[in-house]
C-alpha cells in the first residue's frame, strides 16, 4: 500500500472511531446516571449488552393502571408496552411495577417510551388483590427497606404488623417499623409500645417519631442512604404521605384528614410512583392498605414466626397441624405461656389462608390454561374450516370454468 493510500485508508476510518468513541462516552455517562437511581451490578449483571445495542435502561417510576412513566436519569418518559410483553403476560406478575428496570426504546425526540423487556428482579413486593379475586397486586420492586408505618393510636395492631412483615420478609427487603403520632403519647408508654413489638420480634428496628412536631424524623433520614430504595407501607391516616412530604422538604403530596369518629385514614395516595429524594435516596410512596392478604409466602411466614417454624421441629408428628395433636410442641408452648396465644392464632389463621389461596389460585390457573387450549382448538378448527371452504370454492369454480 502506498503511503497516500495509507493515509486515505486512516481518514475513512477517523469517523467511525469517533462514532464509536463518542457513544462509548455516552453510555458511560448514561450508566453513571443510571446508579444514581439504584442501578447495581446484580442488574447489570442480567442485561445482555448485546441488547443494549438495540435498546436502553431505564427505571419504571410511575405505574397508573395501564400507563408508565420511565426515566433513564434526566426526563420522565410516559411508555407503554410492546405487543408482545402485553400479549404473552400469564399473570400480573409479568407487568412492570414501580420501581422495575426495564429495556426501552425512546421516540419523538425522548417525548414517548416502549416497554420491551423488565431486568430480572431482585425483590418484589406483592399481596392478594382485595376481594374474592385470587391473583396477585404488585405493589413495588427492587426495594431495599420497607418502611413498615403504624400510628400509635387506635392504628396500632401486633397482629396487623405481623402481616406486613410476612408479605416484607417473603420478598427478602429489610423491615423497619415507624411508629408514628409520638405526641400523643408519653415516653414511658412509647416505650411500653415498642417493648411490645420487641417481645415478639426482637431484632426488628422501631423508630417513633412524629410529623407534629418533628421528634424523631432526622433519624430516619439517617438511613436514607443515597441510592437506596425504599418503600412506605401501612393503612390509611398514619401519616405516611405526610412523613413523605417532611422528607421532601415541601408539601409536595396532598393529606387527608383521619375520621375522629374511628381514627381511620382516607385516601391521600391513589397510585404508586418512586420519589428521588435531594439526598440522593429514592422513596415509593403507596396507597394505604385497609386490607393485607397473602399467599404463595411461606418463607415469609418462616421469618416472621421463627419461634413457632423451631417450636414445630420438635413436634412428635412431621405432618402436625398444630391444631389437636398429641406430642404438638406448639400447642405446649401456648399452654406453658411461653408463646403468646394471640401470635399463634394470627399465624395458624394465616397458615390457613395462604393453603386455601394457593390452592384457588393453582386451580384458577389450571383452568385459565384449559380455556387457552380450548380457544386454540376452536381457532385451529375455524383456520381449518375457512381453508376447506376456499378450496372447495376454488374447486366449483375450476370445474364450471366460471
Amino acid at each position: 500500500m502506498s503511503c497516500s493510500d495509507r493515509h486515505y485508508s486512516l481518514a475513512h476510518k477517523m469517523p467511525h472511531k469517533r462514532h464509536l468513541i463518542e457513544k462509548h462516552i455516552i453510555m458511560i455517562q448514561n450508566l453513571q446516571n443510571l446508579k444514581k437511581l439504584g442501578f447495581e451490578k446484580c442488574f447489570q449483571d442480567h442485561v445482555d449488552p448485546a441488547r443494549l445495542a438495540e435498546f436502553e435502561i431505564a427505571r419504571v417510576i410511575a405505574v397508573h393502571k395501564d400507563r408508565y412513566t420511565v426515566t433513564g436519569g434526566a426526563e420522565e418518559v410516559p411508555a407503554e408496552l410492546v405487543g408482545k410483553l402485553l400479549f404473552s403476560a400469564a399473570s400480573p406478575l409479568d407487568y412492570p411495577a414501580v420501581g422495575d428496570w426495564v429495556l426501552v426504546n425512546y421516540y419523538d425526540e425522548n417525548t414517548f417510551s416502549v416497554i420491551h423487556e423488565i431486568i430480572r428482579r431482585k425483590s418484589l413486593l406483592k399481596r392478594k388483590t382485595p376481594g374474592k379475586k385470587i391473583e396477585f397486586q404488585l405493589i413495588a420492586a427492587n426495594i431495599d427497606t420497607a418502611f413498615i408505618v403504624q400510628s400509635l393510636d387506635h392504628n396500632f395492631n401486633l397482629r396487623r404488623l405481623e402481616r406486613y412483615l410476612v408479605m416484607v420478609n417473603d420478598s427478602h427487603i429489610r423491615p423497619v417499623v415507624l411508629l408514628s403520632k409520638s405526641d400523643l403519647l408519653t415516653s414511658e408508654e412509647i416505650e411500653g409500645r415498642i417493648d411490645q413489638i420487641h417481645e415478639i420480634m426482637p431484632q426488628l428496628q422501631v423508630l417513633p417519631f412524629s410529623n407534629e412536631n418533628g421528634s424523631g424524623l432526622e433519624r430516619i433520614k439517617d438511613l436514607l442512604e443515597p441510592g437506596l430504595t425504599c418503600c412506605l407501607l401501612g393503612s390509611s391516616g398514619v401519616g405516611k404521605t405526610t412523613l413523605l412530604n417532611h422528607l421532601i422538604g415541601e408539601d409536595l403530596f396532598r393529606t387527608r384528614t383521619v375520621r375522629e369518629k374511628d381514627g381511620k385514614g382516607r385516601h391521600a395516595t391513589t397510585s404508586r410512583q418512586l420519589i428521588t429524594l435531594e439526598g440522593g435516596a429514592m422513596v415509593v410512596d403507596t396507597p394505604g392498605m385497609r386490607e393485607l392478604e397473602n399467599f404463595s409466602v411461606e418463607t415469609g411466614l418462616d421469618d416472621t414466626f421463627g419461634e413457632i417454624t423451631a417450636l414445630a421441629r420438635k413436634c412428635r408428628f412431621n405432618d402436625c397441624s398444630h391444631t389437636s395433636e398429641q406430642g404438638c410442641a406448639v400447642l405446649a408452648a401456648v399452654t406453658q405461656g411461653t408463646l403468646s396465644e394471640k401470635r399463634y392464632r394470627n399465624y395458624m389463621k394465616m397458615i390457613r389462608e395462604t393453603l386455601f389461596n394457593d390452592m384457588s389460585y393453582v386451580e384458577k390457573r389450571h383452568k385459565d390454561k384449559a380455556f387457552a387450549r380450548h380457544c386454540k382448538t376452536v381457532m385451529t378448527h375455524k383456520k381449518k374450516q375457512k381453508l376447506f371452504s376456499m378450496d372447495r370454492e376454488r374447486r366449483w369454480k375450476d370445474d364450471t370454468g366460471s
